[in-house]
């Protein structure tokens, strides 16, 4: 799970290397948000896709569901969720989120954070259609993204936005605007319930501390402070946020199955 190479390693990786365990684009907030809109209760049957570092999943997990199922591409990922979190009807898995082996038609609620970004849009579709196939009838499909805003942005300053994200977090980012999102889903068959966002301020001082509290932003800014290399790296990340500031959000869209 940690990556050493700070030229070449991922941007989330970095900043966990860091010692930040909140890594939503809208931040802790949005998660929260992300989390009560789903309405998770005793009865349901939970899918997360790319659980990470299990911020979310320990969320979830409080509302104590029927079962829960973390599925993430990250050998190392899924060995600390299953050494860090354990219980009954709890497992996280080695997996693709476009090709799960999950019955068709038998979980109620499928989430997923920071990760349809991270795919072109045909794969996005793949992992929307997934979450669709598994899900029963009826059942809810929430993601928490990073946006584009606003709607009318052309493809230019979309493609610069694009360009600079993916050689600054080493991953080819496609950030969407609310309505390519909402398209997305709908073009799968779900229905848009409940769409939140936030701006997006992963790297600012003040949602920093709302995300991590004092006592660890104090020590995550140690630790880039003596990561030099990691510093670079980060402080480059936080420069092309900044730039685009006024042209990135971050989304979480509650859509139904129907």
């Amino acid at each position: 799970m940690i990556k050493d190479n700070f030229d070449k390693a991922q941007g989330h990786w970095i900043l966990a290397r860091m010692g930040k365990k909140v890594l939503r684009p809208g931040g802790k907030e949005l998660t929260q948000k992300l989390v009560d809109f789903l309405h998770i209760n005793k009865n349901d049957e939970i899918v997360e896709f790319a659980p990470g570092l299990g911020f979310t999943a320990s969320l979830t997990l409080a509302q104590h569901p029927k079962s829960y199922i973390g599925v993430d591409a990250d050998k190392d990922a899924v060995a600390f969720l299953n050494q860090k979190i354990k219980g009954e009807n709890i497992n996280f898995r080695l997996g693709n989120a476009a090709h799960t082996d999950i019955k068709d038609n038998s979980k109620d609620k499928v989430y997923g954070e920071a990760m349809l970004t991270m795919h072109a849009d045909h794969r996005k579709a793949e992992i929307i259609k997934e979450a669709h196939r598994i899900l029963k009838k009826g059942g809810l499909y929430a993601i928490h993204e990073l946006g584009l805003t606003p709607n009318e942005l052309s493809d230019a300053e979309k493609a610069e936005v694009q360009r600079d994200l993916a050689n600054s977090i080493k991953v080819n980012a496609r950030p969407l605007t609310l309505n390519e999102w909402k398209t997305l889903l709908e073009n799968e068959g779900f229905k848009v319930q409940k769409v939140a966002s936030n701006p997006m301020h992963l790297l600012q001082t003040k949602r920093l501390i709302q995300d991590e509290g004092w006592f660890r932003s104090l020590k995550i800014g140690f630790n880039i402070i003596t990561h030099p290399k990691a510093m670079r790296r980060i402080l480059d990340m936080k420069n092309v946020f900044q730039k685009h500031q006024e042209k990135m959000n971050s989304v979480v869209l509650v859509a139904q199955k129907i």
